[in-house]
């Protein structure tokens, strides 16, 4: 399954009524990630800074970078969905422009998730947008 956009995630969410449901949905999401194999499961490839084990595979092909990731938490799995939303397949430049504290805003979530799973999430949107720079 492909990944609805940013936009239509934000319009998806606001369709639900209670946060019962937005994170039904966000775990649905979660789930379509096809995630990673043992072997790219390692410590190079692990994102710091997150309660769950997070590992994120970056590559840089004809001028985007695609993100391929994988949790051991079915919610950060959703979460990682909605990351990859913003940022898998995108230019450098687009990533180290995307307002993300607009998107996270938007969707209400760091409300609704717990302080540490905000953290992580936070070094995950960091990894990125390092790897991002990097490449600009």
């Amino acid at each position: 399954m492909k990944l609805p956009s940013s936009e239509e995630i934000i319009d998806d969410l606001a369709f639900f009524d209670d946060w019962e449901q937005r994170y039904q949905y966000i775990i649905d999401l979660g789930k379509s990630i096809p995630g990673l194999p043992e072997s790219e499961k390692t410590p190079e490839h692990l994102v710091k800074g997150c309660q769950s084990s997070v590992w994120l595979v970056e590559s840089f092909e004809n001028g985007k970078i695609t993100f391929d990731v994988d949790s051991d938490a079915v919610i950060v799995q959703g979460l990682l969905a909605l990351v990859l939303a913003a940022y898998n397949n995108k230019s450098p430049k687009d990533i180290t422009q995307f307002d993300v504290d607009g998107y996270f805003e938007a969707l209400d979530l760091e409300r609704h998730i717990t302080p540490t799973r905000g953290n992580g999430l936070r070094a995950i949107v960091g990894k990125i947008q390092d790897l991002a720079r990097a490449n600009v």
